[in-house]
């Protein structure tokens, strides 16, 4: 079941955030983004849509980015495989399952350039 909160925000300015598209994009067919959230979460519902939006406007394929819904106790497919306790949590991998970075659910920036400062950190 895919998340609601991943649809990507209409308002969400790429050119605003042009690095970390550029980032994204350069590796958009390289990398998987797997993201636990939940659409009843406050979190989820205020950092998912954005993040969408930076995966359409990077050109990430729809294969490439796998949506895990949890319920409100966070349980879901692969919650104690990645040992998941807070949401939203994204985790990047390669092809071969290997863990590049993890996005857990607050930082302080937005998801996307979190994750592309520490993407150009890990793959430089």
């Amino acid at each position: 079941m895919s998340l609601e909160t991943m649809r990507p925000n209409p308002t969400w300015d790429a050119a605003s955030y042009e690095e970390a598209v550029e980032t994204l994009a350069a590796h958009n067919d390289e990398l998987v983004y797997t993201v636990w959230g939940g659409d009843w979460c406050k979190d989820c519902r205020a950092l998912l849509p954005d993040f969408g939006a930076a995966l359409e406007a990077a050109e990430v394929p729809d294969d490439r980015i796998e949506e895990v819904n949890v319920d409100e106790d966070k349980q879901g497919p692969g919650v104690e495989a990645y040992d998941i306790e807070y949401i939203p949590t994204i985790v990047v991998e390669t092809d071969d399952g290997e863990e590049i970075v993890r996005f857990v659910e607050e930082e302080d920036v937005p998801p996307a350039v979190w994750l592309a400062d520490q993407l150009e950190r890990e793959l430089a």
